[in-house]
C-alpha cells in the first residue's frame, strides 16, 4: 500500500495533481476540491506531503490524495458503503467538505446529500443508513474532527460553490468552474471573504467563456 507521497507539486488540472518525488518519480493523484484549494502553485518548489489511498480495480489503479489522515478516513468511510465508489466519495468531499458532509450523513439530510453531483436519493439514503452512527469523529465537537485540522481558507472553495449555486448554476457546473479557477493557483492572502470573492470571479469567467 502507498501510505503517502512526498515531493514537489509539478502540475494541477481539474481534479488531478502530479507530485514528483526526490527520486524523480511522478505520481498522479485525484484530490477533492478542498485539497486542491490548499495546495501551492505548481512549480513553486514547495515540498508537500499527501496521505494517499490506492484503489485497485480491474480496469486500472487510481491514487487519491488528502492533506491529512482525517480526510483519508472519511474517504474510506464513504467508499465502504455499497454502491459508493471513489468518484462519488470525492464528489461528496468536494461539494460539502468533510465536516458538512459528515453532518449531512449523521443528520440524514437526504436533500443535501442528493444535491451532490452523481448521488441520487437511493444512494443518499444508503449513506445515511449505513454511516449515520459512524461519522461523529468528523463533526466539530465529535472528538478529533477534520475542522481542527483544516485552516479557515479551506472553506473558500465550498463558499464559492454555494455562491455559484445561488446564482443559478448547477452543482456540477459550479464544481467544474471552481476546479478550473483553482487550477494553477495556490490560493492567496487577505482572508476568507476576499479569497472567496476572487475565486467566484475567476469561476464566473470560466463559466462565461466555455
Amino acid at each position: 500500500m502507498i501510505a503517502f507521497v512526498r515531493g514537489r507539486l509539478t502540475a494541477k488540472s481539474a481534479d488531478r495533481v502530479v507530485v514528483e518525488t526526490a527520486g524523480g518519480v511522478g505520481y498522479e493523484l485525484t484530490v477533492p476540491l478542498g485539497v486542491m484549494e490548499r495546495l501551492p502553485p505548481p512549480g513553486a518548489g514547495t515540498e508537500i506531503t499527501l496521505a494517499t489511498e490506492l484503489v485497485v480495480r480491474e480496469d486500472g489503479w487510481s491514487l487519491y490524495g488528502f492533506l491529512d489522515e482525517s480526510e483519508r478516513r472519511f474517504f474510506q468511510r464513504l467508499t465502504s458503503v455499497s454502491g459508493v465508489g471513489p468518484k462519488i466519495a470525492v464528489a461528496v468531499m468536494s461539494a460539502l467538505g468533510v465536516e458538512r458532509g459528515a453532518r449531512a450523513v449523521r443528520e440524514k439530510n437526504i436533500a443535501l446529500l442528493s444535491s451532490v453531483n452523481g448521488i441520487g436519493k437511493k444512494t443518499a439514503e444508503r449513506l445515511a443508513l449505513e454511516l449515520g452512527d459512524k461519522v461523529d469523529e468528523f463533526v466539530d465537537g465529535g472528538g478529533g474532527g477534520a475542522t481542527a485540522a483544516a485552516p479557515p481558507l479551506a472553506r473558500g472553495a465550498e463558499a464559492a460553490l454555494k455562491a455559484l449555486e445561488r446564482l443559478g448554476y448547477s452543482t456540477a457546473e459550479a464544481d467544474r468552474a471552481v476546479r478550473e479557477a483553482l487550477s494553477g493557483n495556490g490560493g492567496g492572502g487577505g482572508g476568507l471573504e476576499r479569497e472567496t470573492e476572487a475565486l467566484v470571479r475567476r469561476a464566473l469567467q470560466v463559466l462565461t467563456t466555455t
